[in-house]
């Protein structure tokens, strides 16, 4: 990589948030850019629009899978799911291949049907109620504790099928899970080991209920699914279970907080939202795409190949940066401008191809509720100071964001 290029893979490079400026810069040069690492390796940072469908598109070539590193810029296979080193905790369906990754998606798709989910509305609805009326108006808050993180926690814990106050310690073990690179998550490794032991016993206890009592909920697909003919292991149960927590919370959460950023920073169109609430309908596309919560996702090579003008070699870690693809000017005219109202036909948020989000449809949902009831309420969106960001390379997220909604 050009000496003048930061290193993708380096959590300070997005203290501030995603480098937009040096992403747009480096595709102007390509869509497709070695990274040197200050350990000696590194990887293939794959920065463009079609050049990260087309790497999402061919898991036979791509690999995600468990043994040839998974799906962090870290080698799972050697440091863990979390990158903490655990060992009782298996493979999430996101770090296998198809056919197995295929077979994990049918056992949990319908749990996140439409037919699911039309019910689940109402009561999304009802809980954004509930929770908005519990902000202060016209002072200042930090938003993160009193909506943006309980709503979706909230409804995770509805599909999980376990009692909602159980969101507290959800957020509590989510944090931790993503936040390898950030002293507030992680702040020594015996602490990890109590999360992780503390989870595991949750998950256990779970696993042997619902085997025991299915129901329609997400934990009791999990616990029952066979794959290749074979019951789940607790271990691959407990795995799944953090990716079901990390999707379907912080994608959610994370989405809502930039969103409020976007909305105080462009005022017009906070105006349109309120005089026509319809419009979220679609506006909530260009919301996830201005956002882009999740930052990485990492392949391997399993074979050589070229990828954007580049000699990819059998083995090479292939990098997608979603936030970059979501900002590529030809695939998004304007790419930096956030407008309610632009038509998207595809966005990179939830990934694409074989391993798209399974929740994006829910995730889209409790954006445009809970939006639309703050347009009944909100004249205009006000942030205060500057934002807490997670120091991380893998989630665009906040530990703090103060804000003020004018009445």
């Amino acid at each position: 990589m050009a000496e003048h290029y930061p290193d993708l893979g380096d959590p300070d490079q997005y203290r501030g948030g995603p480098p937009y400026a040096q992403l747009a810069a480096m595709r102007s040069e390509g869509p497709v850019h070695w990274n040197d690492q200050a350990d000696g390796t590194g990887f293939w940072a794959v920065l463009g629009f079609d050049e990260i469908v087309a790497v999402s598109r061919q898991a036979d070539l791509f690999s995600s899978a468990h043994e040839n590193g998974g799906h962090r810029i870290f080698n799972e296979n050697e440091v863990g799911l979390t990158g903490a080193g655990e060992s009782a905790i298996g493979v999430p369906f996101i770090s296998r291949d198809p056919p197995t990754h295929t077979q994990y998606r049918k056992f949990v798709m319908p749990a996140l049907s439409p037919g699911r989910l039309e019910g689940i509305e109402t009561r999304i609805a009802e809980r954004v109620e509930r929770l908005f009326a519990d902000v202060p108006l016209d002072e200042t808050v930090d938003i993160l504790p009193l909506l943006t993180v309980p709503l979706p926690l909230l409804t995770l814990a509805e599909l999980l099928g376990v009692a909602s106050e159980t969101w507290h310690d959800l957020h509590r073990w989510t944090d931790a899970f993503v936040g390898e690179d950030d002293p507030d998550f992680r702040q020594s490794p015996e602490a990890m080991a109590e999360i992780l032991g503390e989870f595991i016993g949750f998950s256990a206890a779970l696993f042997e209920e619902r085997r025991a009592n299915p129901g329609p909920d997400i934990a009791s697909l999990l616990a029952n699914t066979e794959i290749h003919g074979q019951p789940v292991p607790l271990g691959d149960f407990v795995a799944n279970l953090i990716l079901a927590l990390v999707g379907g919370n912080e994608t959610t959460r994370n989405s809502i907080n930039h969103s409020l950023i976007a909305f105080a920073n462009n005022p017009d169109q906070w105006d349109a939202i309120r005089a026509d609430p319809g419009l979220l309908a679609n506006g909530v596309k260009e919301m996830v795409r201005y956002a882009s919560p999740v930052i990485h996702m990492r392949r391997t090579a399993t074979r050589d190949t070229d990828l954007g003008g580049k000699q990819i070699r059998k083995g090479d870690k292939v990098v997608v940066f979603y936030p970059s693809g979501n900002r590529d000017a030809a695939i998004f005219p304007d790419p930096d401008r956030f407008d309610i109202a632009r038509p998207i036909r595809q966005h990179l948020a939830f990934g694409a191809g074989t391993h798209v989000c399974v929740g994006s449809r829910l995730a889209e949902m409790q954006l445009r509720l809970a939006f639309a009831q703050m347009a009944r309420h909100v004249r205009r969106i006000e942030i205060v100071g500057e934002p807490s960001r997670v120091r991380s390379n893998f989630i665009n997220g906040f530990k703090r964001l103060d804000i003020r909604l004018i009445t």
